[in-house]
């Protein structure tokens, strides 16, 4: 199983998602910003170092706010998700085709990830 973190980043009721690039698998769909954990890292040093790649920002780490396992047709994911802030840094697309802020209300208008299913029902649970 391969282990996945990723950060869920509010500002004012809004968090932020990202769209995958097109040459990635699920392409153009959107995700929360994260990625594969390394040998050796914590779940939290992962987040911060794939935040840094991938945004160019630096992310205090905070609660688990979800986790879910997910079997894609090639790999199976532990997905953990933490509540997280920007400490550092203006969000840069250095992998990502677009950036956007929602509202939990705004889901639905976004095609995500297959794993992000469950993540998002309970943001929706939560903050509506």
């Amino acid at each position: 199983m391969t282990e996945v973190v990723a950060a869920l980043i509010w500002d004012e009721g809004r968090f932020m998602i990202c769209q995958r690039p097109v040459t990635k698998s699920c392409a153009l769909l959107w995700e929360f910003v994260g990625g594969k954990v390394e040998e050796g890292e914590t779940l939290e040093e992962g987040l911060i170092r794939e935040c840094r790649e991938e945004l160019g920002i630096t992310v205090n780490v905070g609660e688990e706010f979800f986790d879910v396992v997910h079997q894609y047709p090639d790999i199976l994911v532990h997905l953990t998700i933490f509540n997280a802030t920007i400490a550092e840094g203006t969000p840069e697309l250095l992998e990502h085709c677009d950036l956007k802020w929602i509202t939990p209300k705004e889901i639905p208008l976004y095609t995500f990830c297959p794993a992000d299913k469950d993540i998002l029902e309970k943001i929706t649970e939560k903050f509506n």
